[in-house]
């Protein structure tokens, strides 16, 4: 879990960069108050931005959050991102395969990389940024009375609406990966 200082000016350039091409997705955030954000936060939240950036995720601002003031960052790659497809929902549905395992879970990467799966209401939001999920599936935080029963829970985008689903947590497929949000 370690940045280099060079890999952190890299990083930030390309948040800068893309904060400016999408300022539909932040109308109200000025790049000043994000730099401020960063130039503050942890080495640990800029490896996970780092993290999110390197597996394809391309994180942008989407808010700031008011009881803390920290800026919200969402996975906003126009597909699920690459560097996190095929993979199941969680450790336990991962442990429950006997054979044909995929590489890992949703949850325990997500968690690795030290950020959180989307909400439902999350992708909802995200989805009101732009078109999201058009060819591919994201897996979503599953309410645990849901995921008790075997299941979990997806999100995508056909036919111009946004359709959340169930699957079984076990299934895993490559054109679906995760979605993940950090505060810094």
């Amino acid at each position: 879990m370690k940045v280099t200082i060079s890999e952190i000016q890299e990083l930030i350039s390309v948040l800068k960069r893309r904060f400016e091409q999408h300022e539909g997705r932040h109308k109200s955030i000025d790049w000043a108050y994000v730099q401020s954000r960063l130039d503050v936060s942890s080495e640990k939240k800029l490896w996970s931005l780092a993290e999110m950036e390197r597996t394809g995720g391309e994180p942008d601002v989407v808010g700031v959050n008011e009881q803390n003031d920290e800026v919200i960052f969402y996975d906003c790659a126009a597909e699920s991102p690459a560097g996190r497809r095929s993979l199941c929902y969680d450790q336990a549905a991962l442990d429950s395969r006997k054979e044909n395992k995929p590489q890992g879970s949703a949850a325990q990467m997500a968690a690795d990389m030290g950020i959180e799966l989307l909400t439902e209401d999350q992708y909802r939001y995200l989805q009101v940024l732009g078109d999201f999920d058009t060819k591919t599936s994201s897996w979503i935080y599953t309410p645990g009375a849901v995921r008790k029963l075997g299941g979990s829970l997806f999100g995508d985008r056909r036919y111009n609406h946004v359709f959340i689903y169930h699957n079984g947590a076990s299934s895993y497929y490559a054109a679906r990966g995760f979605r993940g949000w950090l505060s810094v």
